[in-house]
């Protein structure tokens, strides 16, 4: 069984910040993300949610950590359904908008005209292919909007990201709770192995229309996910936070981490690989929880002493 236990993100400004996880020479991105892939031998990107990447930045990320490192990278937020300003969009994107969706404060996939949308999809797939060549390229993950449904609309639209990301690992996570009521349940499923893609497990605030239970089942045998939000009941819905970590504020005791290798061990046997992100982004809370569970998991764990670095340590 393969493990591999990382972070969702290594730029997080509180876990900078803190200073207790960076060393004091690890000044910059690149300093800090060749200090981070000497802890841990996967790493979620989350700004690829946030803006387009580049595939300069991903030359620059293959280039700065060992062969045998692995990277999931967030799909961008308008192909998840989430409110996108056209601030976001590529330049040349965002002037060929129509002047009535140039002038909206916020755009959602549906507004857009499918062309555009195609080429939304193309430009991220470019975008990423410099990991994919050197074989650094994991999931490729897709966190739904809370008003995604299991609605038919939704459904097909869930349909299409999956086939615009044809030939990639495609792992998905809802944020409603109409996909996995006990009554609908295992319809979902079934149709994430219809689509060939990764159900991701989660552990979240229970209770809300915007969470979802932890479903522990598979439904390909190629790679698990594991996404830890943290428990953090208050802020899970909390009103003007101004960044991520306000919400996923959450420090897992090991007790709790031993609770959750079981579940890990238990899928582990029947897939190929399972990969553990920590999101509970608040200062150090998810790298200091991800050692505590490599150290739970023991052998289990991908160790970065098996990866492959050129030369010295960067560190």
């Amino acid at each position: 069984m393969r493990v591999r236990v990382g972070t969702a993100s290594w730029t997080d400004k509180t876990l900078i910040d803190s200073r207790r996880f960076y060393p004091p020479q690890a000044r910059n991105a690149e300093q800090r993300l060749r200090f981070y892939s000497t802890q841990f031998p996967i790493v979620e990107v989350d700004s690829s949610y946030y803006a387009m990447p580049s595939a300069t930045n991903a030359q620059h990320w293959v280039e700065r950590t060992p062969r045998g490192f692995v990277m999931n990278i967030k799909a961008f937020r308008l192909m998840t359904g989430h409110q996108t300003s056209p601030d976001a969009l590529p330049a040349d994107m965002r002037q060929a908008l129509p002047p009535a969706l140039a002038a909206k404060k916020n755009l959602y996939a549906k507004d857009v005209p499918g062309d555009m949308l195609d080429e939304l999809f193309a430009r991220f797939r470019a975008a990423i292919e410099p990991l994919r060549l050197a074989g650094k390229l994991g999931l490729v993950h897709f966190q739904f909007a809370p008003w995604v449904l299991r609605a038919p609309k939704d459904i097909e639209h869930v349909r299409y990201c999956v086939e615009q990301m044809r030939g990639y690992q495609v792992s998905i996570e809802f944020r409603n709770s109409s996909w996995f009521t006990p009554e609908h349940v295992a319809e979902t499923l079934a149709l994430l192995r219809d689509l060939d893609v990764t159900n991701t497990t989660v552990d979240e605030p229970q209770g809300f229309t915007n969470s979802i239970p932890t479903v522990w089942d598979l439904t390909n045998d190629r790679v698990a996910l594991l996404r830890l939000h943290g428990r953090n009941h208050e802020t899970w819905n909390i009103k003007g936070a101004t960044a991520a970590s306000d919400r996923f504020n959450y420090d897992y005791t090991r007790p709790e981490l031993e609770a959750l290798a079981e579940g890990i061990r238990r899928i582990g046997g029947a897939a190929g690989e399972v990969n553990v992100i920590f999101n509970n982004n608040y200062e150090d809370q998810g790298q200091r929880n991800a050692r505590t569970l490599m150290e739970v998991l023991g052998e289990d764990a991908v160790k970065v002493e098996t990866l492959f670095f050129d030369g010295e340590l960067p560190f």
